[in-house]
């Protein structure tokens, strides 16, 4: 008798566990449930609505993106090194945490002039990381970067 309650018990907690779990994932930080054209496609969106291309950047040292591949009025998410590079206006180019300051989601595209979170619909202006739409309260963080001829590097 005494196997057979803890055998229950250990299904018990097996359960619990699971659904913790799956609870945490569903609310957590980093990656969502939700699919967006931005995952979908890999591609994110200019501020013109034009798709652009996403790229996971080059390794540290290395060159982030060239200047090419940014969008003016738009930006691309370097999802590996964490990074949102743009170009607000033509040749002027800037780097921000791509980090939502709200529960730290990564955020999914650059479009209409905005740095778009999925999580819980966080916005923030391509000009200065300032917060557009919340619910965060804080701006995205500036990434100090370097432009040498059409290449763009962390500074």
């Amino acid at each position: 008798m005494a196997d057979d309650l803890q055998s229950r018990r250990a299904v018990i907690a097996g359960v619990g566990v699971g659904g913790l779990s799956l609870a945490l994932t569903a609310c957590g930080g980093g990656e969502s449930g939700t699919t967006t054209a931005t995952q979908s496609t890999g591609q994110s969106t200019s501020g013109s609505g034009a798709p652009s291309a996403e790229s996971t950047g080059s390794s540290a040292g290395g060159a982030l993106a060239k200047t090419g591949d940014i969008p003016v009025g738009g930006g691309t998410i370097l999802k590996e090194q964490k990074i949102v590079v743009v170009q607000p206006a033509a040749g002027q180019f800037k780097a921000f945490s791509a980090i939502c300051t709200h529960k730290g989601c990564l955020v999914a595209k650059v479009a209409d002039g905005t740095i778009d979170c999925p999580c819980h619909g966080s916005k923030f202006k391509i000009q200065d990381g300032s917060v557009a739409n919340g619910p965060a309260d804080q701006p995205l963080p500036e990434k100090q970067i370097k432009v040498e001829g059409d290449q763009i590097t962390l500074a």
